[in-house]
């Protein structure tokens, strides 16, 4: 039942080297072979694939008509010039048959008015002002401002009393 797993989780990896297998088989590993050559579903997909590809390899396309590209230009000259009933077929009828020109314009003012509302609220919804951190840096200075006031008054206390009794 192990083994039976195992080639199952291996199988299911197997669909991508499958092709590389059909492709260029010397650039496959030789696990990948081994296991194609144990695994009867991979060997029959790699089967399929190969009776896939020598079809695709008789089928010829077919040539187009040489009237093809003239016959193509009037049909649409016929439907741009043909005047269609209502409102919502005639501007289906423009966008379809119409230049894509005007379309151009249109979009870049469209985009430019998302950037501006959505740069806007962006702004908005985060305020760029951080009064909790500035509030606390200036604290940790004030304090350290403070204190070094307080050492130097206590410097200069010292000093005029050691003079004063020095003298």
């Amino acid at each position: 039942m192990a083994r039976m797993m195992g080639l199952k989780t291996n199988c299911i990896r197997m669909d991508s080297k499958l092709v590389d297998l059909l492709l260029d088989p010397a650039a496959v590993p030789a696990k990948v072979r081994d296991h194609v050559a144990e695994c009867e579903g991979c060997r029959g997909e790699l089967e399929k694939l190969q009776a896939t590809m020598a079809l695709l390899d008789g089928w010829e396309a077919p040539e187009p008509s040489p009237y093809f590209l003239t016959r193509l230009g009037a049909r649409m000259r016929e439907e741009r010039e043909a005047a269609p009933a209502g409102w919502l077929n005639r501007m289906r009828a423009r966008y379809a048959y119409g230049p894509r020109t005007h379309v151009r314009p249109l979009a870049a003012m469209a985009l430019t008015v998302v950037l501006l509302v959505g740069g806007g609220a962006y702004l908005d919804l985060n305020n760029w002002t951080q009064p909790s951190q500035t509030a606390n840096g200036a604290a940790v200075v004030h304090d350290l401002q403070t204190l070094e006031n307080n050492a130097q008054v206590l410097d200069t206390l010292e000093n005029l009393t050691t003079t004063d009794n020095g003298d």
